[in-house]
């Protein structure tokens, strides 16, 4: 009789495999200690027991997007080694209950934010990782289309998330963008992303994570030097669309 749960694990060790190849491949090509590159693998949409057969291949990092799905998922897989990454969209209302379990979260982009994270994490007694969501594709004082601020507002967010209660500045995260300059261009994106990063850390030197490259352009994130790859389809497979 087949075992759904083996042939699962099965398929995403060979998925993992083969992400690992192209991590490894890239790090190679551009010179850098495969060591120095996070895989943190995104897991949205896919129940906990699919988290539960990761962390048992070795994933130590997972992401979620969504508050409502992450919370429960989270709760579930409490026992596991696991870090927990919030790299969606964040409305206020959920800061509290993102902080119950989120190590870090990749996308903080208005002070608002900032301010709900801080007091949610004292309430809690933790101390949350926050990367400035950087979004190539907006103007000055403009949002992004998913999210994220201006390049010339990143300065001034990660001083507040420093100076927050709670809250530790950990570096910057960015989407390749659909439109604006970069379309098309995730090389180019991330290039950018990185000069945004050293600058930030002229003023916070501890925050160094950058976090860049999905499924489709993790290989230019790491010839960029990003330093976390936020990976989903290329280990879970195609995602089911959300009703």
């Amino acid at each position: 009789m087949n075992d759904p749960r083996a042939a699962r694990a099965a398929e995403l060790a060979a998925h993992l495999a083969r992400v690992e190849e192209r991590i490894a491949t890239a790090c190679e090509a551009g010179g850098r200690d495969r060591k120095d590159v996070t895989l943190i693998v995104v897991t949205k949409t896919y129940p906990a027991s699919d988290v539960r057969l990761l962390a048992g291949l070795g994933v130590r990092e997972v992401a979620e997007n969504r508050d409502q799905e992450a919370a429960p998922k989270a709760a579930e897989c409490a026992d596991l080694p696991l870090g927990w990454h919030f790299v969606g969209q964040l409305q206020t209302n959920k800061a509290r209950s993102v902080v119950g379990y989120a190590d870090h979260v990749h996308s903080v982009d208005r002070l608002r934010l900032v301010g709900a994270l801080s007091t949610a994490a004292t309430a809690a007694g933790r101390e949350v990782g926050c990367l400035v969501q950087v979004a190539l594709d907006a103007g000055s004082g403009e949002r992004g289309e998913r999210g994220g601020v201006a390049p010339d507002a990143v300065g001034e967010l990660a001083d507040a998330i420093a100076a927050a209660a709670g809250l530790r500045i950990d570096g910057v995260m960015t989407v390749a963008p659909l439109a604006g300059e970069y379309a098309g261009q995730p090389r180019a994106a991330f290039d950018r992303l990185m000069d945004i990063s050293s600058r930030l850390r002229e003023t916070h030197p501890a925050a160094n994570m950058v976090s860049a490259g999905m499924s489709q352009d993790l290989e230019h994130a790491v010839a960029a030097g990003a330093t976390h790859v936020r990976v989903g389809t290329a280990v879970l497979g195609v995602r089911p669309r959300l009703r």
